[in-house]
């Protein structure tokens, strides 16, 4: 069986000495960065995107910050099944959390839609603790072994997953949303396939996932834009979370279903609504915007974008 380094890092990762683990992490990622290997060079093409005004200099500070927050994220990931239930509260402030948690006391849990920033997994596991259940659907990566390694890593954690791509997730989200039972989180801010759609995304055209749009449209629940960053812990917060950094996990007020339009345009407003919401936490802090792949459609192939676009017309036809 071949060496899988996830499997392993899991099982054995917190027992290295915290501090010890972290520095090797803050080397890794300026190893990669060094290299500009790992995406480093996508991810440079992004973030010019949200900070046009940059030099050279300042990209490339901005790109060495971005893949130690990257590898943190990992790292934490690593060790999560370990932390505490003192450390996990210690480690996420909420803000704007008042319409989440009333929605979730009407027992009509809303539908958030997430970026790729910061620490996901630990505001899922915070919030599987605090607020509701969650459920999310989760890219099957490759090679196999991994993606199961995920599902159990997640698992544990206390959070339902779905995969991408399986017959009838849609229909297991839109039931979830009539139990009312489970916080619904969708990472969703890239979509490269014929299902995803067209939005502005920091004045360029990306595409993102109809997921967290079409399901709020579906059923009528609430849709709101939730934006996660670090931020550096002191004193007593740090002392319980067992660790320097913490994330801040922020709700944007809930886009609103249009009143008028077809399905399909009442999806595409509100795609746009709530990835325009994120991208200005992501303005704020780019530097936990974990987004190593390509998003922009500028940044594609042509060719092959023209049969992607081909493959939604037909879509719709159909």
């Amino acid at each position: 069986m071949a060496f899988n380094p996830f499997a392993f890092a899991w099982k054995h990762a917190h027992k290295v000495p915290a501090p010890l683990f972290r520095g090797g992490l803050a080397l890794a990622a300026d190893l990669t960065w060094l290299l500009s290997a790992g995406g480093v060079k996508q991810l440079e093409k992004n973030l010019v995107r949200v900070r046009p005004s940059l030099t050279h200099r300042q990209l490339r500070s901005l790109s060495r910050a971005g893949m130690r927050s990257y590898l943190r994220y990992f790292g934490e990931a690593f060790v999560l099944t370990h932390a505490t239930q003192q450390q996990i509260l210690a480690r996420v402030r909420l803000v704007n959390d008042g319409e989440v948690r009333a929605a979730i006391a009407e027992g009509q849990p809303p539908i958030l839609a997430l970026s790729h920033q910061g620490n996901w997994d630990l505001a899922g596991v915070f919030a599987s603790k605090e607020l509701a259940p969650v459920l999310t659907v989760a890219e099957r990566l490759k090679p196999e072994e991994v993606f199961q390694e995920f599902l159990e890593f997640r698992g544990k954690l206390g959070l339902r997953i779905l995969a991408a791509g399986d017959s009838g997730v849609f229909r297991e989200l839109l039931r979830a949303t009539r139990a009312g039972k489970e916080l619904i989180c969708l990472l969703a801010d890239r979509d490269l396939s014929a299902s995803g759609v067209e939005v502005s995304y920091f004045g360029h055209t990306a595409r993102v996932a109809v997921g967290p749009a079409a399901l709020s449209v579906s059923s009528g629940a609430r849709l709101i834009p939730t934006a996660i960053h670090y931020e550096k812990l002191t004193g007593q917060r740090r002392k319980a979370a067992g660790s320097p950094w913490g994330i801040v996990v922020t709700f944007h007020p809930t886009v609103a279903i249009p009143e008028h339009g077809s399905k399909n345009e009442k999806i595409a407003t509100m795609s746009q609504g709530w990835i325009s919401a994120l991208s200005r936490t992501i303005a704020q802090h780019p530097q936990d915007w974990h987004m190593l792949q390509k998003v922009f459609i500028e940044d594609l192939d042509p060719d092959r974008y023209a049969q992607t676009l081909k493959k939604a017309e037909n879509r719709g036809a159909a």
